[in-house]
């Protein structure tokens, strides 16, 4: 594991309106310390330049949930040599309130709009910043934003399975408590799902007792019989096959809220669940998975080990997970 140090900047995402149009992004990159004087002064320690260029992760949030929460996520992922961002923006949510968000576009959502753009406009903000920001930085020469996995939770995840398409040097997707079924108020059908347009890998992950997937499916127009399981339904009809590089697993006893540490009680949805045991385990779990699969997915040649690594823990006897299906 490298040593793990994050940098603060701020981007302008572009269609927003003031002064919701500013997300505040933490950088977290692989470090070498050098003992200067000036990283005694300033705090800022230079990159761990012989590991570079690094592949970097997009990290979108759910819906109120700061991105503080994914921190521990983030310094895990940096740690096995990719520069991660968590983009925190307050803008505009449903029905006119204001909270964090990953950037929702309801337009690129709708019926004849889906599939021409991204619906958000925060993933292509991010890397902008990245290549803008980086030269002035520990990170001058040493990103590589040719090779991009995107990860969400709820939300996040959601736009990022229906953006892949439009992200530039995109080598995955992996996401959380997400899926593609579309609110029946944009104007599909009922119980739409909207296909992923990307060829690359997927990870879909779900919480075995995901209470906020549960208590949402009468925004999709179709009775709770028809919907199923939206993740189940975005896997085989979202996704098309891919010999195997798309998975999707359950993981026991986990919540919609597993991923995040902590879990800020305050905010979103975190009342429709009930505290489990053995969080800390299915949290460690999630980090294992989406650790695998960035080191399975971002290196131009992903080496034996790591292809080998993630290939085993989607493999039986499964420990931790309810099931795994790939296609």
């Amino acid at each position: 594991m490298n040593e793990v140090r994050s940098l603060w900047w701020a981007c302008r995402v572009p269609g927003l309106k003031e002064p919701f149009d500013t997300a505040h992004l933490r950088v977290f990159y692989p470090a070498r310390a050098t003992g200067s004087d000036a990283e005694r002064l300033t705090g800022v320690v230079a990159a761990d330049a012989g590991s570079g260029p690094f592949p970097v992760v997009v990290l979108l949030p759910g819906i109120n949930v700061p991105a503080d929460s994914y921190r521990w996520l983030a310094v895990l992922l940096a740690g096995r040599g990719f520069v991660v961002v968590t983009p925190e923006l307050v803008g505009e949510l449903f029905g006119g309130s204001h909270g964090v968000t990953p950037g929702i576009d309801l337009e690129a959502c709708g019926p004849g709009a889906y599939g021409s753009r991204a619906t958000t406009p925060l993933i292509g903000a991010v890397l902008a910043a990245l290549a803008e920001r980086a030269p002035a930085s520990p990170l001058a020469g040493l990103l590589d934003a040719e090779r991009v996995v995107v990860g969400g939770h709820s939300a996040g995840g959601t736009v990022a399975l229906q953006s892949a398409a439009h992200v530039p040097g995109l080598r995955g997707v992996f996401t959380y408590g997400a899926h593609t079924l579309v609110a029946a108020a944009l104007g599909h059908p009922p119980g739409t799902v909207l296909p992923v347009g990307a060829e690359v890998p997927v990870l879909l992950m779900s919480g075995e007792h995901d209470g906020v997937v549960a208590a949402s499916t009468d925004r999709y127009g179709a009775a709770p019989a028809a919907i199923a399981d939206p993740v189940a339904r975005t896997f085989h009809d979202a996704l098309t096959d891919a010999g195997g590089a798309h998975a999707w697993v359950k993981i026991a006893g986990a919540g919609h809220f597993t991923i995040c540490d902590p879990v800020d009680a305050t905010s979103a949805r975190s009342f429709l669940e009930a505290p489990r045991a053995g969080r800390d385990q299915a949290r460690a779990l999630i980090g294992r998975l989406a650790a695998a699969f960035c080191a399975a997915t971002l290196p131009e040649r992903p080496s034996p080990a790591d292809t080998r690594a993630y290939g085993a823990l989607l493999a039986p006897p499964h420990p931790g997970l309810v099931s795994v299906l790939r296609r």
